[in-house]
């Protein structure tokens, strides 16, 4: 498997190299293979090779250390193409000696009864949500031509084609970073890309293989309008914190979005009309057919015509007489579909048609459900104008009790609530986007999330704002909480909100809730946050049940551990008994919606494996965790919490050494995403997104977030009850997890690289927090190692340990390219090629972790 890897990887580099050759001279690929063989030594801690590195780039101009930044970005950029193509193929599957995810899943769940399957798949609802981040690295136009590189590779086999030297020529002629920031329009563009480039492909290809799935376990086949996949979208939807996403903008991206869809069912329904050419027919038609084409022909043409006339209304900003609900899609195929069962032709009713019907199901009219997010804050000052407005008092000095006695009250009262007057920008924003919400087709509207929110009042003033702006339909609302203290209120809120018969009324007996796995690991360290985000879910499980009403969990993880990220699998086989009853939503953000969506058949294995985790936990929940096990978590994700925030909170200079020691300050001028990345401009540590803050750890290698305060716990807490903590090891695939994560974060974590950034950007005093820190994470590592019963990261997975080892050598590069980058820029702000060679670094960077924010 590796060597077949390596040898790609070889190829492409060599492919690499001499494009680069070919463009400056054969010297410059010399110098190259130079750092890359010093670099290798400088791994294999070979002090005199950092010493040369460092001498060596300390001495270039910037135009010379962009060219290293460069190539070493690119080429990890090609060494994960060559690996995702291969381990995605057949091939690299029978190496990996990776079962197919249903054909296990079948296996794990032996001699299953029909009916409690059945159940399982018509409870299985999958719907990822694309974000997009301050963080996100790669332009639109490299990812295509990675894209399309893994594509030859796949027709290649062993030898590079011509067509690959080429796209590695473009690549290498283009520059990686782009000039300006993107909009949200662009983001919410790429991530309509990524649904035509893959998903468009995998998902009824996964459909399919889920169907025979059912057959074979229940003798049943899925029905028609089953939706195990369906896709919404935040890009352009999220405001919370993005002063560039209007009202406007979330139109026009709406827009965008049908357009796509159209198009892309346009040429679905032109191919179905090549392939139904047959005259074998239902009567009705038969008779319709009066221009002689053929019966299924003349059905599709009238829908292909519908489809061309939205095309041309939309690319006008035209949605008037546009195709406005599923139905209309629908509706034909549905008849083809049906006559051409009664006709006996069940290979063609069965083959692309129902690939549509299931595309139809899946991806609506517009690929994404745009979600809409907005803070509490915003809410709560709109609410009082209109309060003060009204003449009725000062709304935000009331307490909790009078906000919802207000807000009850007036979605009761059949007056229309907003005065005629005139509102400040941000309340008149705020009203936009509900007007916004009211002018469109229920069906390309996904949830709406509250950030923030800690009350029941948080989630009565939306609804008295959508009734207020004539919000016809009850939008799902979805209370985000996301600090340490919101998640462990979170199920009392709930329980509040169900006891009020007119609000669950609206609910339609649903309720969504959003957990937030990125602020609360900010907030407490990640033990704590974990330990808390499980407890919360238990508890709103409870409620849900307690009130006879479907729980909707949507969780908002990131690509890494500090944000919630980590093997899929893993992650949903710990949930919580329950939890997946109402379906799993959760966020897939920045570069892992192309490192695992990315190819099609990437994106197929990936929803299989989304899809068998869920389903083995409804068919088998897991069984509750033990009192012993509950209790020592409690201790330890208590002490975790003091550790880290004694860190964080605590030490007076500590939000100076982390904007030293990171690129933190810098990464806010850069135009990598569409969102600021601190929500007020002049906070500190408590205003910074937790993606940027996680970001800027994992650039230094030091990754305080994904590790701080856990290993200690265990080492204080856990080992003193070492019987306890084998079994919940053992036992306990939750735990399992989280101590799998953390061994990953071990891996990836390098104290020698942390040191050197110290060493050269952050002022003597303060680097002794450095070293406090180093020496904390490697006393957590031989704590986790020995409670594994290992010696080393990894050991029980030698894929993972060695394709992280390959990158290393190509890692060390990048992280002194990026110190030089920071040691120049502090000493000459807004230098356009230092910050360039810093963005490529921190592309490279990104690249070789695989992961982001």
């Amino acid at each position: 498997m590796l060597e077949t890897i390596s040898h790609n990887i070889r190829a492409l580099g060599s492919a690499l190299g001499q494009t680069i050759a070919n463009e400056t001279d054969q010297r410059w690929l010399d110098n190259i293979e130079h750092v890359r063989l010093l670099a290798k030594d400088g791994v294999a801690n070979q002090a005199y090779a950092l010493d040369e590195l460092k001498s060596l780039f300390q001495s270039c101009d910037e135009d010379k250390l962009l060219i290293y930044a460069r190539a070493f970005s690119q080429f990890l950029n090609l060494a994960n193409v060559a690996e995702q193509q291969h381990t995605a193929s057949e091939q690299g599957l029978a190496e990996l000696d990776l079962p197919h995810p249903l054909e296990s899943l079948k296996e794990q769940l032996g001699d299953v009864d029909a009916k409690t399957f059945l159940k399982a798949v018509n409870q299985l609802h999958i719907e990822l949500v694309l974000t997009a981040h301050p963080t996100e690295v790669n332009r639109r136009t490299f990812i295509h031509k990675y894209h399309e590189i893994a594509e030859q590779l796949a027709d290649s086999g062993s030898d590079l084609n011509p067509r690959i030297e080429e796209l590695i020529e473009q690549a290498w002629g283009t520059n990686e970073i782009r000039q300006q920031r993107p909009t949200p329009l662009d983001e919410s563009r790429w991530g309509l890309n990524a649904i035509s480039d893959s998903l468009w492909v995998a998902v009824p290809k996964f459909v399919r293989e889920l169907d025979t799935l059912c057959q074979q376990v229940s003798g049943q086949s899925l029905p028609l309008d089953a939706t195990p996949i369906t896709m919404a979208s935040w890009m352009a939807g999220d405001r919370d914190g993005n002063p560039f996403v209007t009202a406007n903008l979330s139109k026009q991206a709406v827009i965008q979005a049908r357009l796509m869809a159209a198009e892309l069912y346009l040429t679905d329904f032109q191919n179905l009309y090549l392939e139904l050419s047959m005259d074998k027919a239902d009567e009705v038609l038969v008779t319709a057919d009066v221009q002689g084409i053929g019966p299924y022909r003349h059905l599709l043409k009238q829908t292909i015509a519908e489809l061309e006339q939205t095309i041309t209304l939309l690319k006008n900003n035209n949605t008037e007489g546009a195709i406005a609900s599923p139905s209309a899609l629908l509706a034909p195929l549905l008849l083809c579909r049906d006559s051409l069962l009664n006709a006996g032709l069940t290979r063609a009713a069965n083959s692309l048609v129902l690939d549509v019907i299931r595309k139809v199901h899946c991806f609506g009219i517009s690929l994404v459900k745009l979600d809409v997010r907005q803070h509490s804050e915003f809410h709560d000052q709109a609410i009082a104008e209109i309060v003060s407005a009204l003449g009725l008092g000062d709304y935000l000095s009331w307490d909790e009790q009078q906000r919802c006695q207000f807000l009850q009250t007036e979605l009761n009262n059949s007056r229309p609530l907003l005065p005629k007057v005139q509102w400040s920008e941000q309340t008149q924003e705020v009203l936009d986007t509900f007007s916004f919400i009211a002018a469109q087709p229920k069906e390309v509207l996904g949830i709406y999330v509250i950030s923030m929110a800690s009350n029941q009042s948080d989630v009565l003033s939306v609804n008295l704002l959508m009734k207020a702006t004539g919000i016809t339909w009850d939008m799902p609302i979805a209370p985000l909480f996301e600090t340490l203290d919101d998640l462990n209120n979170a199920a009392q809120v709930i329980d509040v909100l169900l006891t009020d018969k007119d609000y669950v009324k609206r609910t339609h007996g649903a309720q969504h809730v959003m957990i937030g796995y990125s602020d609360s690991a900010k907030d407490a360290g990640v033990l704590a946050a974990a330990w808390a985000q499980y407890q919360a879910q238990e508890a709103l499980v409870a409620v849900a049940r307690r009130h006879k009403i479907t729980l909707k969990l949507f969780h908002g993880r990131g690509g890494t551990i500090g944000r919630g990220g980590g093997p899929a699998h893993a992650a949903i086989a710990s949930q919580p008994p329950g939890t997946l009853e109402g379906g799993l939503r959760v966020t897939e953000q920045g570069e892992t919606i192309r490192f695992k969506f990315g190819l099609p058949n990437l994106a197929v294995r990936s929803l299989h494996l989304y899809a068998s985790a869920i389903l083995e936990s409804l068919v088998k929940p897991q069984p509750a965790p033990k009192d012993s096990w509950r209790s020592l978590m409690d201790d330890m994700a208590k002490r975790s919490c003091d550790i880290y925030r004694s860190y964080i909170c605590d030490q007076e200079d500590f939000v100076t050494y982390f904007r030293q020691a990171t690129p933190e300050q810098e990464l806010s001028s850069l135009p990598l995403g569409s969102r600021p990345s601190k929500r007020k401009s002049d906070g500190g540590i408590e205003s910074l997104r937790a993606i940027p803050w996680i970001f800027a750890w994992s650039q230094n290698r030091l990754v305080v977030p994904s590790w701080l305060g856990f290993g200690q716990a265990i080492e204080e807490i856990g080992q003193k009850q070492s019987y306890t903590i084998q079994d919940m090891l053992e036992n306990w695939p939750y735990f399992r997890a989280r101590v799998s994560l953390t061994e990953m974060v071990y891996l990836k974590s390098d104290s020698r690289i942390s040191k050197m950034y110290d060493q050269h950007l952050v002022e003597p005093e303060l680097q002794a927090m450095g070293d406090e820190l180093r020496s904390q994470l490697a006393k957590d590592k031989a704590t986790v190692l020995k409670l594994l019963g290992q010696t080393e990261t990894l050991e029980s997975d030698q894929w993972n340990l060695t394709s992280f080892q390959l990158r290393q050598p190509y890692l060390l590069p990048l992280h002194l390219l990026q110190i030089e980058a920071l040691k120049r820029l502090r000493k000459q702000p807004e230098h356009p090629l230092c910050e360039q060679l810093l963005m490529v670094s921190m592309t490279g960077i990104a690249t070789g972790m695989r992961n982001t924010g």
